[in-house]
Parts: C-alpha cells; sequence; structure tokens
C-alpha cells in the first residue's frame, strides 16, 4: 500500500468510525481493507457477501460522504469479495463502470421503491399493511349448504394452506349478492388468524384502479407495482370492472406473474367465468384459468331457509316455519335480497309492535323482491339446441362439419347473441372458434330464416322453450 493510499484510507476509516461509533465499526469495518486506488476508483476487499450487502443496506450515505471528503468527489467505488469464505481463489470484483455501485444500487432502490398506496401520509408511515377485512365476514358465520358447498370447501382450504399451489389462483363467480365477498374475506381473515405476520391485501378492483391513477400522477408506478408483489394473499373483488382498462390491465399482469410464481395466495371475484370477460386481455385470461374456477350458486331452497333462520336469530326475530318456507320459496335467492327481507319484517314488526305473520312477510316481499326471471346463459342454450336436434351436445363444441352438426352450431351462436350478453368473441371461445367464425354463423342464420321454413322453426321452437 502506498503512503498516499495509507493516508487517504486512515482519514476515510477515521471518518467511518466518528460516524457510526467504534463498536459498530469494529463489527462492519475492522476486517475491510483497501485492495487499490488508481486516482479514480477504489478497491475495498470484503471478508463476504453478506459485508457488501450490509454497506449497500445500512451505511450508504456514511461510504459515500466518506469517500467523497477522503479521496475527491467522483471516485467509483468496487469490491473484492470472496464468494467461499476464506478463499482467495474464489474471489471476484463487483463494481460499476459508471459510479460507485453503492450509489448505483441505491439510486435504484429509492426510484422503484414500495409505495403503500393505502398509507395515510397525514401520519407517520408505520410500516404495517391494513388488510382492509371486515372481521364479521368470516367462516363461522357463513351459512353452508349443499349448493355452495364446493366453494366453500375449496375456499377454506386455501386459507389454511396458502402456501399450496392446488387452486392457485381462485377464481370464483357468480350473481350479485350471493356472498362472493365474504367467502374471500374469510380467506384472508382465516390466513391473517393463522399467521398474524402475513401481508394480506382485499381490494375492490375499482380501488385498485383508484389508487393506480394516484400513482401515475405521481409518477410512482414501478413503486405501485413494487408494493404489491410484497404481498402474501392478495385478494381482488369484482375483477369485471377490469374491462377495457388497458393500462390496469398492464401493471395487474406482472403483480399477478410475480406472486404466482412465488406461490404467493391470489384469489379474484368476478360476476362471470373468465371465457365470458369482455375487453380483457387474452394473457390475463389464460392466468385467471391457471387455478381452479369455481361458480358460487345462489342458494338453493334449503339453504335460503337456513340463511333466513341466521339473519333472523342474529337481529332476535323468532320467526315461524310457515314464514321461513313462504319466503324461501319465493325468492329468487341472493343472500342480499333475504338479507333485505329480513330487515324490512323486523323494522315492520318493531314499528306496528305486531307478532310475525305470513301476511307480513307477503306485505314485505310484495315490495322488495323482483319477480323470478329464468337465467338463459349459453351452456342452457347449447343443451336445448342439442335435444331439438336429437344431438349429443358434445359435438357442438367439435370440429365436425356434418350439415345437421353445423346448423345446430350456427342456431346456437345465433340465440347466444340473441338471448346473453356474450360478445362474438366469448361465444366463439365458448365454441374454440374465432369471433369472426361466429359472426358468419349469426350472418348465415338471419339470411337463411327468411327462405328456410325448416331452419325458422327450429329457431322459434328453441327460443320458445329457452323462455318458458
Amino acid at each position: 500500500m502506498t503512503q498516499e493510499l495509507q493516508h487517504k484510507w486512515e482519514c476515510f476509516t477515521q471518518l467511518i468510525r466518528s460516524n457510526v461509533g467504534q463498536q459498530r465499526f469494529d463489527t462492519w469495518f475492522a476486517e475491510a481493507t483497501p485492495k487499490g486506488f488508481d486516482g479514480h476508483e477504489l478497491t475495498i476487499g470484503l471478508p463476504s457477501h453478506f459485508f457488501y450487502e450490509k454497506y449497500e443496506d445500512d451505511f450508504y450515505n456514511i461510504i459515500a460522504a466518506s469517500l467523497k471528503r477522503a479521496f475527491g468527489p467522483g471516485i467509483k467505488l468496487a469490491y473484492e469479495i470472496n464468494v467461499i469464505n476464506h478463499d482467495d481463489k474464489s474471489r471476484v470484483k463487483i463494481e460499476s463502470p459508471e459510479q460507485s455501485h453503492v450509489i448505483q444500487n441505491k439510486i435504484t432502490r429509492q426510484a422503484t421503491r414500495p409505495v403503500n398506496p393505502l398509507e395515510d401520509h397525514t401520519q407517520a408511515a408505520s410500516g404495517e399493511i391494513d388488510p382492509q377485512l371486515n372481521e364479521s365476514l368470516n367462516f363461522s358465520n357463513y351459512c353452508v349448504g349443499e349448493s355452495n358447498r364446493l366453494p366453500f370447501t375449496i375456499a377454506e382450504y386455501i386459507a389454511n394452506n396458502p402456501h399450496k399451489s392446488d387452486f392457485n389462483p381462485f377464481f370464483l363467480y357468480g350473481d350479485v349478492g350471493v356472498g362472493k365477498t365474504h367467502l374471500i374475506q374469510a380467506i384472508g381473515i382465516r390466513i391473517k388468524e393463522k399467521n398474524p405476520a402475513a401481508k394480506v391485501l382485499f381490494l375492490p378492483m375499482r380501488q385498485f384502479q383508484y389508487l393506480l391513477a394516484g400513482a401515475t400522477i405521481k409518477k410512482e408506478i414501478p413503486g405501485f407495482i413494487n408494493w404489491f408483489q410484497q404481498m402474501d394473499a392478495l385478494l381482488f373483488d369484482d375483477l369485471q370492472e377490469l374491462s377495457s382498462k388497458e393500462g390496469t390491465m398492464n401493471v395487474l399482469f406482472p403483480i399477478f406473474n410475480h406472486l404466482h410464481q412465488r406461490g404467493k395466495t391470489l384469489v379474484f371475484t368476478c360476476d362471470r367465468p373468465p371465457v365470458e370477460l369482455d375487453g380483457i386481455t387474452d394473457r390475463l385470461i389464460d392466468r385467471f384459468k391457471w387455478g381452479v374456477t369455481e361458480k358460487l350458486p345462489r342458494p338453493d331452497v334449503s339453504l335460503r331457509k337456513r340463511i333466513l333462520h341466521y339473519k333472523a336469530s342474529k337481529n332476535g326475530l323468532d320467526m315461524p316455519d310457515e314464514v321461513l318456507d313462504y319466503i324461501a320459496e319465493n325468492t329468487a335467492g341472493s343472500v342480499r335480497e333475504l338479507e333485505g327481507i329480513v330487515m324490512g319484517i323486523l323494522t315492520r314488526s318493531i314499528t306496528l309492535n305486531v307478532p310475525i305473520s305470513l301476511e307480513m312477510a307477503r306485505s314485505v316481499m310484495r315490495n322488495s323482491v323482483k319477480p323470478i326471471k329464468k337465467t338463459i346463459n349459453f351452456d342452457i342454450i347449447v343443451d336445448a339446441t342439442a335435444e331439438h336436434y336429437g344431438l349429443n351436445p358434445d359435438v357442438i363444441f367439435s370440429k365436425s362439419r356434418v350439415r345437421e352438426i353445423a346448423d345446430a352450431r350456427m342456431v346456437a351462436m345465433y340465440l347466444g347473441n340473441k338471448l346473453t350478453e356474450l360478445s362474438l368473441k366469448a361465444i366463439g371461445r365458448k365454441l374454440n372458434r374465432t369471433h369472426t367464425t361466429v359472426m358468419h354463423g349469426i350472418s348465415a342464420v338471419k339470411d337463411r330464416m327468411p327462405f328456410a321454413r325448416e331452419l325458422s322453426e327450429a329457431v322459434e321452437a328453441i327460443e320458445a322453450e329457452l323462455r318458458r
């Protein structure tokens, strides 16, 4: 070591010692040695890569300031480190071609620092994550029956085994008010119960878009993505809100990939299955199908009775069996609708100071329950079409070009377009065909119907059966 280097090194280490104290200096800097200085770059020998990471993470400001004062401005910093402890043959050099490696990495980390979009910036950041979970929406008070037992069982398995990839991602879909939000919140609550340190977040997709808009304005997109990539369990509600939001999809994609690759829990709810989603890129739809997709159906009659009994008991109501039976048998089955009926009966009973009766239930339902409408989806259309033509429904999805099968397939396309809200692209996905093929099939049926009596009668008969 030259005398000049010795002098500068002593000045450099003395500056560090005065800032960190003798004890920390002895722990982290006593074994550091100067390996060379050419007037532009200082090379420091360190005993292991762990010391190098410690310098970067904890001593950046002190090292940068001391380097500048002792060696002058613009000096690069490099490290020689043994990949294998105490084995000089494994020594490697880490350096930056433009500036100090420490400074370079520090700047990079600051540029992509995880930015908590939920943080209240009027208060000091605690570093903790608000999971946005409602403690009342847990597994214990979720009513289970035969109609929803499978999705409930899957949800509970995921919550009890968050690191297993069997059902990851879990895509839960169903009509409004059937309990999707309750079920995925229960997943998050159970994960937190089993591991309080787990980073769990429940987020409606609309809120995610709102937070992303704020990060975009602040030019914090990398940090925004990085923050979401720290989650152990990410629960997105109302995925259909993502439709046609190109920017949001571009941000969600790397978050999904990062978490899925690391075995983190991903759960989505939606009002329709992935194949029927419009305005969402195919690469995301494909990923939603990597795990398990399960429908949460409207509760059947027995489950509706159980839900009504639970809601009534919770509100201190003694509801006669005949009232429970009448409500359960004359509603469409939405949990939200059942809750509304119970609250309507509760209000009338208290206001009028009279016992609950069947007539009271009828009165409440006349004002709050919509007439039950028959649901027509594409699978039902295919089944009805196949039955009319005397075919197995599976052949409609096949590649067969037999005239009768091709006609049935085009009729299914036509009725799917007329009776559902599916786009041509969604119908094509159902049939494993392009939207151009679907458009051609629909046009062919429309063009032939005025002149082909047999086809026209078939379409009318199938549609009448579907609407019955």
